[in-house]
């Protein structure tokens, strides 16, 4: 592959790096569809596939801990599915009536309202909102490793072949 392939390439890691901090780009998918461009591109060699390999692995199991993990600890405060469904739909909500920013406000308003209405308190319900909201941010911090961890195993990869 060129050398403006390669930046290429990078850029779009770059772009979907930081995608999973702003939610509005695919963040993780646009990592690995980099790397898949890359592996097709590259030529002959297993080493493109192998990467590949590892780059979809991280994909997944960061994919899987993204959503699992809001998942378990709204749970553990006694939290219902149906809390982080209404989080999710005052995001969309959000989004729309203050754009981008909403995005953030809607879904911490949506799941601040579904405790409230379920439990009648205030006080537990920012208390349950607040623990979603750290396990939210967890899975974004682990989502943005597994990201730099496949960009790492790329470049090591582009090394290598």
């Amino acid at each position: 592959m060129s050398a403006e392939g390669l930046f290429l390439v990078a850029l779009a890691m770059a772009v979907g790096l930081v995608g999973v901090v702003v939610p509005l780009l695919p963040g993780l998918a646009l990592v690995w569809a980099a790397g898949l461009v890359w592996a097709i591109a590259e030529g002959e060699g297993t080493t493109r596939w192998v990467v590949l390999g590892v780059m979809t692995v991280l994909l997944v199991a960061a994919t899987i801990v993204k959503y699992a993990l809001p998942a378990r600890s709204a749970a553990a405060k006694g939290a219902p599915l149906s809390t982080l469904f209404f989080g999710a739909l005052g995001a969309i909500v959000g989004f729309f009536v203050i754009p981008i920013v909403g995005l953030f406000v809607g879904g911490i308003a949506g799941i601040y309202l579904a405790e409230w209405v379920r439990l009648g308190d205030g006080r537990r319900a920012w208390a349950a909102t607040r623990a979603a909201l750290i396990a939210i941010g967890i899975g974004v911090l682990i989502e943005l490793a597994a990201g730099i961890a496949m960009v790492l195993t790329w470049a090591v990869g582009v090394a290598a072949s």
